[in-house]
């Protein structure tokens, strides 16, 4: 069963860049969840879906899904994407674009 090693990006609600030092090995469905008819609940009979481990290194995941057998593929963080900008651009003289509020 393939699994993939991804370190998670952060959440909408974080400001800060806590829990993305850390990488995760994830099994990926080897069949697709089925709705329950009465409920309407999603669910599946594969276990390794509920398995996430977490590891502090790239090496570390890697080195682990060797030794247990795992088939495993990486995928690396993408960087963000950032205008540098500080408040006092907001009054300079030169601005191009007109401030709104």
């Amino acid at each position: 069963m393939p699994a993939r090693i991804y370190q998670p990006a952060k959440t909408a609600m974080q400001s800060g860049k806590s829990k993305t030092n850390r990488w995760v090995l994830e099994f990926e469905a080897d069949q697709a969840r089925k709705i329950d008819p009465l409920m309407g609940y999603t669910s599946s009979s594969d276990m390794n879906a509920q398995v996430k481990l977490e590891f502090s290194s790239l090496e570390a995941a890697k080195e682990y899904a060797e030794a247990q057998g795992i088939a495993y593929s990486v995928r690396m963080p993408q960087k963000q994407k950032r205008r540098v900008m500080s408040y006092s651009e907001n009054f300079a003289s030169d601005r191009t674009l007109p401030w709104t509020h």
